[in-house]
């Protein structure tokens, strides 16, 4: 004797459809991004959501902390901010509220309001205030492009304070 039961196809398809879901989310999250066996970014955020199965983009709306690595897997430089969103496909992380880049090797730190982080070409850029602390030097400026490690940088309308020995 054999028994089954069914669903109507029109309600399995339903089910198994990829718009029934509204959004994921997903709580104390470490992300990696390698290339070529050698992980390049790992970002850890107490929550991440993304809106629709279709969405191109994911966030962080309590914030995140991202450590970049050279290729020996040493730590080159740290981003952080109070909000984040990644922008899938164009590749770069829009980062808002309390933002900062340290770069681990000359010690420098930047901090603004808002900053974009282009994956790809492995540049920052920021249109807000910025601040930059070197350890001899604290420099201000309108807006900001650096390499994503800041091992260089350029500030437009800067103004630095730096101490100057007396001869």
């Amino acid at each position: 004797m054999l028994f089954s039961c069914g669903n109507p196809t029109s309600v399995i398809q339903q089910l198994a459809s990829d718009d029934t879901l509204s959004g994921i989310v997903a709580y104390d999250i470490v992300y990696y991004r390698s290339d070529s066996g050698f992980v390049q970014v790992e970002l850890t955020a107490p929550m991440m959501s993304q809106q629709g199965s279709d969405s191109s983009f994911l966030e962080f709306p309590q914030g995140f902390h991202a450590r970049v690595f050279d290729n020996n897997h040493r730590v080159t430089s740290i981003i952080s901010a109070d909000y984040g969103i990644n922008h899938i496909d164009q590749q770069y992380v829009e980062a808002v509220g309390n933002v900062s880049v340290e770069n681990q090797e000359n010690g420098q730190s930047m901090y603004s309001d808002k900053l974009y982080w282009y994956q790809d070409t492995k540049m920052i850029y920021t249109r807000s205030k910025v601040r930059i602390i070197l350890p001899d030097k604290d420099i201000t400026g309108d807006s900001l492009e650096a390499h994503e490690n800041f091992d260089a940088y350029t500030i437009y309308n800067g103004r630095a304070t730096f101490e100057v020995e007396d001869e």
